[in-house]
């Protein structure tokens, strides 16, 4: 776990630098998994809305001057590598396919991370006598909308050959 979290955070600040973004190739999407530390507004645009500490003061306060339905004061680790790739930041899937966002164009890329997921289905909790489990969206749920907007994506004239970056977080991984 240790090895995965450094390895993370020596991603995130080699991203940052000036050298690495000059020397890499021009990125111009980002498509983000996970739960409550990349999350940009999934939780916040899904049909449910439950009730979350991240839709009111003072998260989002230091940055955004409002709640922004990140689990933060200001920014996401997310939201800081989109800016040292000069794209916007990355939009709530959930956001583009309800149309709740204005620009709800996903060529800048997508972000399908939701507060509360787990890397296993929630069958395998229940199956366990785990019943606390906060959402529904799993990573298999993200990697479905994945699919089902990288195939809209890849059918339409602005799809691209550009560079790809993995980058893997290591909160719940050992």
């Amino acid at each position: 776990r240790r090895t995965m979290t450094l390895l993370s955070l020596f991603l995130v600040i080699a991203a940052s630098t000036p050298l690495f973004t000059a020397a890499c190739p021009s990125y111009s999407s980002i498509f983000s998994f996970g739960d409550s530390l990349a999350d940009t507004g999934n939780l916040y645009c899904s049909s449910s809305k439950p009730s979350n500490h991240c839709f009111f003061p003072p998260y989002g306060q230091t940055y955004f001057h409002h709640p922004s339905s990140r689990c933060s004061d200001g920014r996401l680790i997310i939201d800081f590598i989109a800016e040292s790739l000069g794209i916007p930041m990355v939009k709530p899937y959930l956001g583009i396919k309800n149309g709740v966002l204005e620009d709800s164009a996903a060529k800048d890329g997508a972000n399908f991370a939701v507060i509360g997921a787990t890397a296993l289905e929630v069958s395998y909790f229940e199956e366990r006598d785990v019943h606390n489990v906060a959402t529904n969206y799993s990573l298999t749920v993200q990697m479905n909308w994945f699919k089902e907007l990288l195939s809209a994506l890849c059918n339409s004239s602005e799809s691209g050959g550009g560079g790809r970056l993995l980058v893997i977080g290591g909160e719940d991984t050992q």
